[in-house]
């Protein structure tokens, strides 16, 4: 089963200050968009990626990936997130109509390590129709009220903080995308509204998103000079999903 991969990088990345789109953003000389393209196709689960950008970009995003040849496709995005994965979903069914499973993927999540790219993929092949890895919450957690008081304390034993990419067979995300009337942050959001499952598999901490200037310092003092592979961690934290792919998968809904 042939795997694409959409990468909205249409937003303009305000909260990084960086004075360019946050796709465009370099660590040690390479753009996060190049980054994480790179690492979707050398994962070796993916075959395609299709790239929404803005249409004043198109010609310099186009640019980071134009050594990938026909493996890597720049569309013109739109003006929310959600248009842009709608944008990207056309193309790849025009590009790619071979494709029976979709990854949406943050261009900000440019050092996610190949085996969460592949235990998504591995999870839908398998048949699951919806899959998001997953770290479990590390801070403690209070709900608080109209007046920031705290009102309780939460188990956050259950809680899990939910990365990219997010993994769909693709008649399941082009349902959830012809039903989506809002604008939504979240892929496997709008696969929950239908009633489906959504499975989980182990995220990774190198998987976080780049969205301030700290997270920037961390990417180029740590991620960028990592080994591409990994020893694959344990994480201690109570209630923590075991690391062996997805035949440990868990369902959410």
């Amino acid at each position: 089963m042939d795997t694409v991969a959409l990468v909205p990088a249409a937003g303009r990345g305000t909260r990084l200050g960086a004075g360019v789109p946050k796709a465009l953003v370099r660590v040690l000389g390479q753009s996060l968009l190049s980054r994480a393209v790179r690492g979707l196709l050398d994962s070796g689960s993916v075959g395609h990626v299709v790239v929404a950008a803005a249409p004043d970009q198109l010609d310099l995003m186009g640019r980071e990936v134009r050594d990938l040849g026909d493996r890597a496709h720049v569309v013109p995005g739109g003006g929310e997130r959600t248009d842009s994965v709608r944008a990207a979903l056309r193309a790849a069914d025009r590009l790619v109509p071979s494709a029976g499973i979709v990854l949406v993927h943050d261009a900000a999540r440019a050092f996610t390590p190949a085996r969460v790219i592949r235990d998504v993929v591995g999870a839908v092949e398998r048949g699951a129709r919806a899959v998001v890895p997953t770290l479990p919450v590390a801070d403690t957690i209070k709900r608080v009220d109209d007046d920031g008081v705290v009102a309780e304390t939460v188990d956050r034993s259950p809680l899990r903080a939910v990365q990219t990419p997010q993994g769909f067979t693709v008649d399941v995300l082009r349902e959830a995308y012809s039903a989506a009337g809002d604008v939504a942050t979240d892929d496997a959001g709008l696969v929950e509204r239908l009633g489906y499952p959504v499975e989980t598999v182990e995220g990774h901490t190198h998987a976080l998103k780049v969205t301030t200037s700290f997270d920037l310092a961390v990417a180029e003092a740590v991620l960028a000079t990592a080994p591409a592979e990994l020893p694959e961690s344990r994480l201690d934290t109570p209630g923590s999903p075991d690391d062996t792919g997805s035949d440990n998968s868990r369902k959410v809904r």
